[in-house]
Formats: structure tokens, sequence, C-alpha cells
């Protein structure tokens, strides 16, 4: 029971959860890529701190320019443009996985903090929530 008088103090007190997605499938061939996209946008509307961390194939799922004309299927990487417009900035890809397939920053459609995997590691101890993809 609230004591009478703390009934606005409760409300303003929001509870704010670090929660980081994890990306780690390539883009395209399953659905959980995209199903991740769609689940992180709407997550950004609960005013949470989100983060998005893609690791091994996922790095791929950033990347410009993608045809996807041959496998029959609508592109979505574009998409990620619009994590910013829902105050998801903090976007990180594993340095590891980027030089292992080939990229760099200058590949990526959006503007991500490259960290190595074990700076990525210590970020998701200090995670209140870790939602692999």
């Amino acid at each position: 029971m609230t004591a009478p008088g703390n009934e606005e103090m409760e409300e303003d007190q929001e509870v704010v959860k670090k929660f980081m997605n994890i990306i780690r499938r390539a883009p395209h061939g399953t659905i959980y890529t995209y199903e991740a996209l769609e689940m992180i946008l709407i997550m950004g509307a609960f005013e949470q701190d989100i983060s998005v961390a893609f690791i091994d194939d996922g790095v791929y799922a950033l990347v410009k320019n993608q045809d996807t004309s041959e496998i029959g299927i609508k592109g979505f990487s574009n998409t990620f443009r619009a994590l910013d417009g829902y105050d998801i900035e903090k976007l990180y890809v594993d340095r590891e996985s980027m030089e292992e397939r080939g990229l760099t920053e200058d590949d990526l459609v959006v503007g991500v903090e490259v960290v190595s995997s074990e700076e990525l590691g210590n970020m998701m101890k200090e995670q209140d929530v870790l939602v692999p993809h």
C-alpha cells in the first residue's frame, strides 16, 4: 500500500532495464534476423536502455546494398537505419567477426561501435537482459 501523497512519486520512478539484443545469424535464409529487428523496434517504444550486438554471421545484416532479388525476398538491411528514430543508438559489432568476413565499417549501412570480443563480453555482463537471436 502506498502512503498518501506518494502516488505521484511512484509514477515518476519508471524502471529502466538494460537489454542487449545479440544478432549472430545471417540475415537471409531464416526469419530470425528479420524478427529480431522487428522485436528491437518494438522494444524501443518502451523507453528502455536497448543495445544491439552483431556477432558471427550477424554482421552481414548490416551490409550495404544487399541484392536479395535472386532469393525472392525483400531486403531489410536499410531498416536498421530506423533504430536511431527509436533512440536505439548503441550498436556494437564484434571486431573479430567483421574482420573474419572481410568487412569494414565502410561496408555497413549504419554507424556502429566496433569492439573486441572481450569488450563485448564485458558489456554483456552489465546488462539486465540478454536477448539472443
